[in-house]
């Protein structure tokens, strides 16, 4: 006998669908609210832990969903050592800090796109594709071209995949400080086109074409594994689809409410022998209803950020047992509300079975079909079409119509982590003289890079050549930065200005300044950059709004007394020089440099302030001019030392020059008209000099400068030369 069976589903592939990871989260909550009722499919994620467990599938994802994806490749973790503190009376203190490369699978699919990403519930990645967190993401689609990640094929070597087909990210260098120095439980929202294409692809994976298989209500599915006619009976749970047989081509479609006229039935043909009908060609049969009823609905819900949401079936009292539906898709509340009344009533009411035998091939009478049975009241569904050799027999499952009933629903109450906006970066270069530390020919180039008040992840510094940028390292922490808020006034650098005070705006209000005391401040504690000069300050009180008065100042120091005498405008830029100072390499001595901070859209570009001024001599002090034997003019002049900057013992400072060389000059410091050379601290022009000067160059003054190995310093005023007698 050639049997043809053409059923809903069970024509096309069987097998259970693979079961995914319980939801803890869910459990406790179908436990309060519905019991302990028995489940029905596969059950869904809680998005709490990326696995990495050695053949763990991986999703297809359809649609807009989260998913917790699968790590397939991570880095050892890289230690990054900082030292703070001491100077300022305190021990120094050295933090550590970690980074991670790893990569997550995310889509067995291609996808469109990623979109935000969570952290420990945290948002990592903000709607406008913003990184809270230091770190380089680079996200791949899952297309037949794709080409396999730099950073994998550097760690793996050229037998690195590409992973063509599945959608997957990279996360290079991810900063875990704000996790506890750990790797943090990561969930990404995916965009992964239509979420009604699940059934259209399921059966063309199967020769089987499909029609009029919509499910509008649902916007994201996660396809966690296991057989396609399990995944299609669940579907078939929320909203009815059944295989039709049409014009020799087997397909899925929607069961559709009926439109139009309605099919009726041939008379049922009885036959004289067998067993089926009684021999009049029908029988009517009764199930009893369903012993555990559908009660409940959990579902991803994407008011919750996709978490899992629970809604509850009306008019089920409290002492009848419940089912619970899992269902790995995405739909508002309302809509699964909505879906699952309609559910539980076609349970309630498909009890009633037809059985019904004819004779006649009607190639528009396949399963799904809407129909009247002639003799039996309402509507009925074909539910099985078989062909045998003695006619053919159908099986009819009463067809309710159901009435458009508005179920609202509510999400209930959730937490959604802020999407906080960053901040610009602010980015200032500049020379130091030299602290002494190092040789005496390196640059002492550093970066000061911070942000107002929230959230900054860091950024990334370059420096610019030839119109290329060419990275030279990373800041991870704010340096205390700001502008004076009132004018600095001049000042001779000579001592520790007790009474002086000067007011300055903190571009970050949360940032903090420490007081110092005398011994501290000796030894080089809470040091200041104001435009150019380095000023120390004993004092920090913090008047709001991130506004400070510093008081008891040390002006002009490391031979900044020039900018010292000078003074400065409101508005100067002011920076902390600290520990939270990037050191830059000083070859090459690009002038300009950039900051890219991951919330920037633009890199900040800021010009080396005080080229030069490391290897610059000190300008020398105590200068003295006396008459000399016989009319000549004796000078002299007290050396100071790069890198020395205090003078505790009346001896010179060591040499830091590769030789000692001094010129002597009158007039103009740039143009001199005469000028001598001269390896001592002191020197006499003889009374015929003199005299020749005075004639020429009466109201001029004479000066000296230390010529250092790789610079001059600024000119020290000696003697004014007088009119001869």
């Amino acid at each position: 006998m050639a049997t043809l069976v053409l059923g809903a589903l069970g024509t096309i592939v069987g097998g259970p669908v693979g079961g995914a990871i319980g939801a803890t989260l869910g459990r406790s909550l179908d436990q309060m609210i519905i019991g302990s009722p028995r489940r029905e499919g596969p059950r869904l994620n809680d998005l709490a832990i990326s696995t990495s467990s050695y053949g763990q599938p991986i999703p297809a994802l359809y649609g807009a969903v989260r998913t917790a994806g699968t790590v397939i490749w991570a880095t050892d973790l890289k230690e990054h050592r900082e030292t703070s503190g001491g100077g300022k009376g305190r021990p120094k203190t050295t933090s550590y800090s970690y980074t991670v490369s790893l990569a997550v699978a995310l889509s067995s699919r291609p996808i469109e796109r990623i979109g935000r990403i969570w952290a420990d519930g945290n948002l990592l990645r903000g709607i406008a594709g913003d990184l809270k967190s230091g770190g380089t993401l680079r996200s791949y689609t899952g297309l037949a071209d794709q080409q396999p990640d730099p950073l994998m094929a550097a760690d793996i070597g050229s037998r690195c995949p590409a992973h063509r087909g599945c959608a997957y990210v990279v996360f290079e260098d991810l900063a875990l400080e704000d996790f506890g120095n750990r790797i943090p439980a990561l969930s990404f929202e995916v965009f992964a086109g239509t979420a009604t294409d699940l059934v259209a692809e399921t059966g063309l994976r199967h020769g089987v074409a499909t029609a009029g298989t919509a499910f509008p209500e649902l916007e994201g599915f996660v396809h966690e594994g296991g057989d396609d006619a399990s995944v299609l009976a669940l579907v078939d749970r929320l909203a009815p689809i059944a295989a039709t047989y049409r014009s020799g081509q087997l397909a899925i479609e929607g069961i559709l409410e009926p439109n139009g006229e309605i099919a009726t039935l041939p008379e049922p043909s009885g036959w004289a022998e067998g067993d089926f009908g009684a021999q009049m060609g029908h029988a009517l049969a009764r199930k009893s209803h369903p012993e555990r009823p559908l009660s409940a609905l959990r579902y991803y819900d994407p008011s919750r950020d996709f978490q899992p949401g629970l809604q509850r079936a009306e008019g089920i009292d409290g002492t009848t047992p419940r089912q619970l539906l899992e269902f790995p898709g995405v739909f508002p509340a309302t809509a699964a509300k909505e879906l699952l009344s309609r559910a539980a009533i076609r349970d309630g009411h498909g009890c009633e079975r037809l059985a019904w035998r004819i004779s006649e091939l009607d190639p528009g009478l396949g399963p799904g079909a809407i129909v009247r049975a002639p003799g039996q009241a309402g509507l009925w569904m074909i539910a099985v079409w078989e062909w045998r050799e003695s006619g053919i027999e159908l099986e009819l499952e009463r067809y309710v119509v159901e009435t458009a009933i508005d179920r609202a629903a509510d999400s209930g109450k959730s937490w959604a982590p802020p999407d906080r906006a960053g901040v610009e970066t602010h980015l200032r270069v500049f020379e130091l003289p030299l602290d002494g530390t190092g040789a005496g020919g390196s640059v002492q180039r550093f970066a000061a890079v911070g942000a107002q008040a929230g959230r900054w992840p860091g950024a990334t510094l370059y420096r610019e050549e030839a119109g290329a940028l060419i990275p030279v390292g990373s800041a991870s922490r704010r340096t205390v930065s700001g502008t004076l808020a009132a004018p600095l006034p001049s000042s001779s650098g000579l001592r520790l200005e007790r009474d002086a005070s000067v007011q300055v705006q903190l571009d970050d209000e949360e940032a903090w300044l420490d007081p110092a005391t005398t011994v501290q401040l000796a030894r080089g504690a809470n040091r200041l950059l104001v435009g150019a000069e380095i000023v120390q300050f004993a004092a920090a009180e913090p008047m709001g709004g991130g506004q400070w008065l510093l008081t008891g100042l040390l002006r002009g120091r490391g031979g900044t007394e020039p900018e010292a005498m000078a003074g400065h405008a409101t508005g100067a830029g002011v920076t902390l020089l600290d520990e939270n100072l990037i050191a830059l390499p000083g070859e090459g001595s690009p002038s300009r440099y950039a900051a890219i901070g991951l919330d920037d859209e633009e890199p900040v570009f800021a010009a080396v302030e005080g080229v030069g001024r490391t290897r610059r001599p000190l300008l020398p002090v105590h200068p003295r001019a006396w008459p000399g034997p016989g009319g000549a003019l004796h000078l002299s002049w007290v050396r100071r030392a790069r890198g020395g900057w205090a003078w505790l013992d009346e001896v010179e400072q060591p040499l830091v020059e590769e030789a000692e060389a001094y010129e002597v000059g009158i007039g103009a410091p740039d143009r001199p008209p005469r000028l001598w050379q001269t390896a001592s601290t002191e020197f006499e022009i003889s009374p015929a000099a003199l005299a020749e000067l005075a004639s020429q160059y009466s109201g001029e003054a004479v000066w000296v400068r230390q010529r250092g190995t790789f610079a001059r310093s600024r000119a020290l005023h000696l003697a004014l030369i007088t009119p001869a007698n």
